[in-house]
Formats: C-alpha cells, structure tokens, sequence
C-alpha cells in the first residue's frame, strides 16, 4: 500500500536559525515509478531527500550511491545528480527544496554552526541516525488533516527537520553552549507568584522583599511594575481568592476560613471580604450552593 501523497508548494514557509533565513519552495513526496534524468538547482537552493521505503541508485559527482530504506542526501547549488528507482521495489521520497536568503552571524554558537554546516554542505550522503522518519509522518500528517495551527507546526517540523539533517552531517557534533537561564527578573516573578500562592497566610512585604534580595520600596516598585498592585492588594486578593475557595469546596466554617488565610480574628476578615466580593462570607457560600452567585460580578 502506497503512503498518502504531500504537496505543499504554494504555502509561505521561511525559517529562521539565527542568521540562516531559508525560503521554503516545496515539500513532496511521492514514488519513483521511473527514474528521474540528471538534473541541478540553482545557486541558492539546497534539496534535501529522504527515502522511507523502496531502493535505487543516486548518480552524483560522477559516482553511484546505492539507496535503500532511511538513505539521507542533500544535492545542493550546482549538483548534477539523476535519481536511478529500482523497479521491483520503487523508491518513495520525501524532498524538500530550500531557498537561501540570508546568512549572517549569530549572537548563539549552536544556530551559527547549524548555519554554517547547511550552507557550506552542498552535497552529503548517508543513512539517517536522527530518526527522521518521525518528522516527515507528522509533516504529512499536519498538511493533510490542516488542523487549527497547522501553518506553525510544519514551520516548526521543518525547523527540526534542518536541524538534524545537520546533526547527521556532523556525527551529532557536540554543542558547546549552555542553555539560556532566566534573567534576574524572571526569578523574581517566579519567587513572587510563588509567595502569593503558597504563603499568603503569614506574609509580609518584609520577608517577601528578603526572599527577593531587595529592598521594601524595590519590592513594592516590581509589584506595581509587573502586577500592577501593592503588596496590600495582592496580599488582599491572594487571600480573598483563596477563601472563596474555601467557601465553595469545603465545610470549614467561616472563622477556620478566616484563620487559614491569615486573619487574626472573624471580624476583620468579615469586612474584608464583603469589601471584596460585595456580599458577606456566609450568603457568598449559600448563594453559591444554591447556584445564584453571578461570578462576573466576582473580582
């Protein structure tokens, strides 16, 4: 049984690996059910070929590459090649065409070597060790069932595609940067979101500007630049949220609720949550039972 058909040659797909801008012209597959005559690309473009099934014989640079079942080649600017089917057994290919459109230097050494091995790798030959197969299943999946996001799954399948094509040229070449870490701030969000969550009960600005490294006044300053709230308010809602959690998922009563989210004593909580919700803590649980609360009233 024959594997679907895949033609994506009017889609506008370009990739970008740090300075490698690659225009996408076609991505085919089919089966050689004769051989295909001699034939070469222009000097922008680079044809990368993978054969899941079937057997033949590339002519290429005046020698003949045998082509079996996972077989990997890219003919790329100026390489005369003819593609030989055996007929008992015809070959199946994935093909995509490249165009080059940009190649500059990249702040990342990884996509600068990636860049740098694509373009300078006009031909290669050699059976596939990334598993390959996977990405052009999902390839042909992706182009034939057009799901919600499809456009963005193929750019990045081919992404990946490009990349491991570079991890067979180079013997998977061992990297030598480190992955990305967050910026300062970044943990700061993380550590503050964190705080709001877990340990709104006994919170304070001054263990929270601690945890952060800052100082009080910083601390309030990253607050309202990133949430857009005092510590009180966000103090404020992290327990609100939290007790009207408690009032619809539990049978503790209001003064436990109250202690649990950090009040000291039922009177003060009370106000705050009325405050909040614009209805006392007991009718915001019966309305709630009863199914009449309107939640698009709620904060």
């Amino acid at each position: 049984m024959e594997l679907p058909k895949v033609s994506i040659e009017n889609m506008n797909v370009k990739l970008s690996l740090g300075g490698l801008l690659l225009n996408v012209l076609y991505v085919r597959f089919g089966y050689f059910h004769q051989s295909f005559v001699e034939h070469s690309h222009s000097m922008k473009s680079y044809e990368l070929h993978y054969i899941p099934r079937g057997r033949g014989i590339l002519a290429a640079n005046g020698l003949q590459y045998p082509i079996m079942p996972g077989t990997l080649y890219m003919t790329g600017p100026d390489i005369a090649h003819e593609q030989i089917t055996d007929l008992s057994d015809p070959m199946a290919e994935y093909c995509i065409c490249f165009e080059l459109l940009a190649h500059a230097d990249s702040d990342d050494p990884d996509l600068s070597f990636i860049a740098d091995q694509f373009v300078q790798t006009s031909f290669w030959f050699g059976q596939d060790k990334q598993n390959l197969l996977l990405l052009f299943e999902q390839l042909s999946f992706e182009t034939s069932s057009r799901y919600i996001g499809w456009h963005a799954t193929v750019r990045n399948l081919l992404e990946q595609i490009v990349i491991k094509l570079v991890r067979n040229y180079t013997n998977n070449y061992p990297t030598t940067s480190v992955m990305p870490l967050k910026t300062l701030d970044d943990e700061r969000i993380v550590i503050i979101e964190s705080s709001f969550l877990s340990s709104f009960s006994d919170l304070t600005i001054g263990t929270l500007a601690q945890k952060l490294g800052l100082s009080v006044r910083q601390t309030e300053r990253i607050l309202h630049r990133y949430f857009g709230m005092s510590f009180t308010q966000m103090l404020t809602k992290a327990r609100m949220k939290a007790a009207a959690h408690l009032l619809h998922t539990t049978s503790m009563s209001v003064s436990e609720i109250a202690q649990h989210v950090g009040f000291s004593s039922l009177e003060p909580f009370c106000n705050a949550f009325k405050k909040y919700y614009n209805v006392p803590a007991g009718d915001f649980r019966a309305s709630n039972r009863k199914g009449t609360l309107d939640y698009s009233k709620v904060p």
